[in-house]
């Protein structure tokens, strides 16, 4: 009988590690946004640091849904969940 003492390690998904170093570069540029956006005084300015907040929240919202669907640990943490339902 063969025992295995360590398990082969998986390769990271190299499309996993884009997405999450992506997302580390839209968080610097939301924390960027908001700099300018306490800096900013013209109300035209401020009006165009709130469209671009907005835009950069919804680019990380969406880069972390593709990080859980492609992540095992998320995948797991679903199946173990079940169905679940927003309210």
């Amino acid at each position: 009988m063969k025992t295995v003492l360590f398990p082969k390690k998986s390769m990271p998904d190299p499309e996993l590690l884009a997405l999450k170093a992506e997302l580390a570069a839209a968080q610097g540029e939301l924390s960027l946004a908001y700099r300018q956006f306490d800096q900013a005084l013209d109300p035209e300015l401020v009006e165009s640091c709130v469209y671009q907040i907005s835009a950069v929240k919804a680019r990380c919202n969406y880069l972390i849904r593709a990080i859980k669907e492609r992540s095992p640990e998320a995948a797991a943490a679903v199946q173990q969940e079940g169905d679940a339902a927003w309210t």
